[in-house]
Formats: C-alpha cells, structure tokens, sequence
C-alpha cells in the first residue's frame, strides 16, 4: 500500500529537514512548513511513518530520522534527471574549462571540485575500455618454441603480452611475417570476432586462442585508477563522530578493490544508480550512500564518477552535479588522451 500524499509530504519533510540539520525533526518544525496540518495530525502521522518503517525516533518525546527506507523513498520522488540550477553549471564549466589538457590533472580537479561542491567525498576513475579492439600484435622469438606475444589494443591504448608455447621453432623472421599477416586480417576486432575466425583458419588457431583470451580478460567489467578527493569531508560530519565509525571507513577506502565491491557486476552500468546505506554489499558503508555515474569517453571506454558520503546528503544536489560533470566528462576528454 503507498504513502498517502499528506504522508509523503511530511516524509519529505522529514528527510529534507534532518539532512539540513542532522538532528531529530519535531512535529513542531513540520507544522512550520506550508502542510496546513494540526501539530496533532502531524503527530498521528508520524506514529503511521514509524510504524511503517519509514522514520525512527530515539526516544518517545524525540523527534524523527529517517531510515533507510525513507531515503529510498526521497530519491525515487526526485528522480535520476535533476539538474542543477544554471549558475552552479556555469561555475562548474569553467573552472572544467581551466582545467588543462593531461587527463590524470583533469581527473584529480573534477574530483576535487565535486568533492567541495557536494561537501562528501568525491571519486572519478580513469576510463577503461569496455570493448578492446586490436590494433597490431607482435610475436617475439625467445627460445626453441618460446615465444612472446605482445597485442596492442585501443580506446585507450593499451599493451598486453603473454608467454606462448608454438608447435615448432621459428625464426624471428618468420615470426615476424606471421605478425603482420595477423595484424592484416585481425586489426579491428573485438574478442567475439577473433573467436569466430577460429572456425575458419586450419593453421595458427592455437595463436588465435591466445589472442582471444587476452582480449576477452581485458574486458571483463572493472574501473580505471580511481582518484578520491574530499574524505575529509566526511569524516568531519557528526556521523563519524565515533571513532570506530571512521576507522572502519579508512580502512575500506585502502583496500584497492573497495569501489569494485561496492558497484557489484553493474560495475559500469548506465545512469545514475544512487546505493543506501544497507543497500550497500559491504557491511562497511552501510552507514553511507554512494552516488555513482559513468562518463563515455570515445565510443569504448567508461569511467565513474560519483559522490560517497553519509546517508544525510543532499540528494539533489548530489544527483544533479553527478550528472552535469558526467556530461562535461563526456564532452571534454574526447580530445584527451590518457596517461
């Protein structure tokens, strides 16, 4: 059964006003807003609210925080497209603007600035290809059947090799023509396409294998270098008050696999995802929400941006910059080239 729309305007509220001031919301201050409701209405609904799992109250006479359900609640009525106002945009464009060339530098600053504006911590990951193409493979002569297999892929450029094993000895030269008669047919290619050209070459499959398992592993779902700015921020908030609260925090923002666990296998999904507290997979921030979106750069690669802070955030504010500095991201790094 859904909320009623008085219900849900005093859940609003609620969490509006327990995010401004990080303290219990009387219905005193409820009824100061523009409901038009008895103090004693209000009361009646609030009991409704905690009865629904919707708010709790730290004590009988306290006024009342939201739960996690609450939170849910708030940021599915604002939706994924909020904007944020014109002014905030323009700010941010052109300190983007400055920003300069050299991808790690831009990165790191967008980091910083969204860090500031949203006042959380802030994280953005290099891009990494979501479908790696060939570009050229060199094989190199090491000893006897030994040999080196090096494939450069794009979007962004990157270099793999792996020690194979060959039928028979070659020399050098002939490894090289080999490598240019790969290079020729293969260059383009995802990891899908290669595998289906073993069905149609009698010799060199066991090479094609190889080549076709190293791209199909660069593929797998995980996120570029990530650059977390602003942790202070939350640490200084009245939720980590408690020590053990940040110590838990530091020490999952060390580990190199924390993000990673967090996202799951949507690692790069599309769109806004917006993760509350217990939603959250790893029992360490299960006292924090996470804001996550992806960027495009070139038609391949992805990164994440997003913002990482206690379930009391501005939401809004939070949604709205994540999605007008993806779109910047987007827009920006076409012209960048990675490092």
């Amino acid at each position: 059964m859904g909320l009623t729309p008085r219900k849900e305007a005093i859940l609003r509220a609620i969490v509006t006003g327990y995010v401004a001031t990080g303290t219990p919301v009387a219905s005193k201050t409820i009824a100061l807003t523009d409901l038009r409701v008895s103090p004693a209405t209000i009361r009646n609904e609030v009991t409704a609210l905690e009865e629904e799992g919707y708010v709790m109250r730290p004590h009988t006479s306290a006024g009342s925080v939201p739960t996690d359900r609450a939170y849910r609640f708030y940021v599915e009525s604002i939706g994924r497209d909020v904007q944020l106002p014109l002014a905030d945009q323009l700010l941010i464009a052109g300190v983007c603007h400055d920003a300069g060339e050299e991808l790690d530098k831009r990165l790191r600053l967008i980091a910083t600035l969204l860090a500031h504006f949203v006042h959380n911590a802030a994280l953005v990951t290099q891009p990494k290809s979501t479908k790696a193409t060939l570009r050229h493979l060199h094989i190199v002569s090491l000893q006897d059947t030994l040999a080196l297999l090096i494939l450069v892929l794009c979007e962004p450029a990157v270099v793999r090799q792996r020690t194979i094993s060959l039928p028979t000895s070659h020399t050098q030269d002939e490894l090289t023509e080999l490598s240019n008669r790969l290079t020729a047919h293969l260059a383009g290619m995802a990891h899908q396409e290669i595998t289906a050209e073993i069905q149609h070459i009698s010799e060199d499959r066991d090479i094609l294998r190889q080549i076709a398992a190293m791209m199909r592993a660069e593929d797998r779902p995980e996120l570029g270098r990530a650059y977390l700015e602003g942790l202070h921020l939350v640490l200084s908030q009245p939720e980590f008050a408690k020590g053990q609260r940040t110590l838990t925090l530091l020490r999952l923002v060390e580990r190199d696999d924390w993000l990673e666990m967090a996202l799951g296998p949507e690692i790069l999904e599309e769109g806004i995802r917006v993760i509350i507290g217990q939603e959250n997979r790893d029992e360490a921030l299960q006292d924090l929400s996470l804001v996550i979106g992806n960027y495009a750069f070139t038609g391949r690669s992805r990164g994440v941006i997003g913002v990482v802070g206690p379930k009391r955030m501005d939401y809004t504010k939070a949604i709205s910059s994540v999605n007008y500095l993806s779109a910047i991201l987007s827009e920006s790094l076409g012209d960048a080239t990675p490092q």
